[in-house]
């Protein structure tokens, strides 16, 4: 059985966005006492988040916007992405969560991690947050990763939302791979398949733009067929997952028929794909039920899929 990691702490609530919006505190409320109820949560190695540093959040965000941040109080920094008092505090423990379980990796305390933190980041540009996102969780860990010693970093993002700001943060990268599966056209517009990098990071982003209705036989070929070869050829030294639970069919938000067995399916053909440490972050996911679920059978596999 694996050494399996989570990280969360209860300042992840503080980030208030009030409860009609969709990214909310009750779907950490709902994973954490999903996990209470399971066997599971006596199995996981509890991990508390630090509070990462301005100095490593600049790691991947501009200073202008980091300064913006410390006083900006709360207010929407776009149309959907809202700041309250406590907000960035909690988004500069959830970028810790991941730099903490990157070092509980490195010195063996653990094999994989699950980050159970809010707000999410994959959207969050170097110098702009939007789409419920203020600063780049996994962009961040993954940076951290690299001056840690894991030189080559493979980021999968299977969250319905392409990562746009993952994704141009390392487009002219070749030592971070990008690969995104997700619904297309949509929010934010981009992860078209012709999206490949630029520069000497040409060819280490791979898009997989899926039609409103794809169900679990579009992403089992995607998970089981084609990811495997690319992170094979990459050969990693950490595998970072953004996980966003709204493919589920049940999601709100999007138009995706993935069932918990087909998400199954997904979450160990990725963990199946490397021996290397894996770290999966929250992203989105809103049916509370469906998301509960997603992150409980994450783990499950997290635990004894080898």
């Amino acid at each position: 059985m694996q050494k399996v990691g989570f990280a969360y702490d209860d300042i992840f609530l503080a980030h208030d966005t009030g409860d009609w919006h969709p990214e909310n505190k009750q779907r950490l409320k709902h994973i954490i006492e999903g996990l209470k109820s399971s066997d599971i949560w006596d199995k996981l190695i509890h991990i508390k988040p630090r509070l990462a540093t301005f100095e490593e959040i600049a790691l991947v965000h501009t200073k202008n916007y980091i300064e913006k941040l410390k006083t900006f109080g709360s207010g929407y920094l776009d149309p959907d992405t809202y700041v309250s008092k406590n907000s960035v505090e909690a988004a500069r423990y959830a970028v810790g969560a991941m730099l903490e379980v990157i070092d509980k990796c490195l010195d063996g305390t653990i094999t994989r991690a699950f980050c159970a933190v809010r707000p999410p980041g994959h959207h969050a540009e170097t110098n702009r947050g939007m789409g419920f996102c203020i600063f780049n969780n996994i962009a961040i860990g993954a940076r951290y990763a690299q001056q840690k010693g894991y030189k080559k970093v493979f980021i999968v993002d299977f969250d319905v939302h392409h990562g746009n700001g993952t994704q141009h943060i390392f487009e002219d990268d070749d030592t971070v791979f990008f690969f995104s599966s997700h619904q297309y056209p949509y929010y934010p517009g981009t992860g078209a398949e012709r999206e490949k990098g630029s520069g000497k990071g040409l060819g280490f982003t791979h898009n997989v733009p899926l039609h409103a209705g794809s169900g679990d036989k579009d992403y089992l070929f995607i998970y089981q067929d084609v990811l495997p070869g690319i992170i094979g050829n990459f050969n990693p030294d950490i595998v970072l997952v953004s996980s966003g639970y709204d493919l589920h069919t049940r999601d709100p938000l999007a138009s995706m028929r993935v069932s918990n067995e087909g998400l199954r399916s997904i979450v160990k053909a990725i963990l199946q794909a490397s021996n290397k440490p894996v770290i999966f972050t929250l992203e989105g996911g809103y049916d509370l039920v469906a998301l509960s679920e997603g992150v409980k059978l994450t783990l499950e596999e997290m635990f004894y899929t080898d």
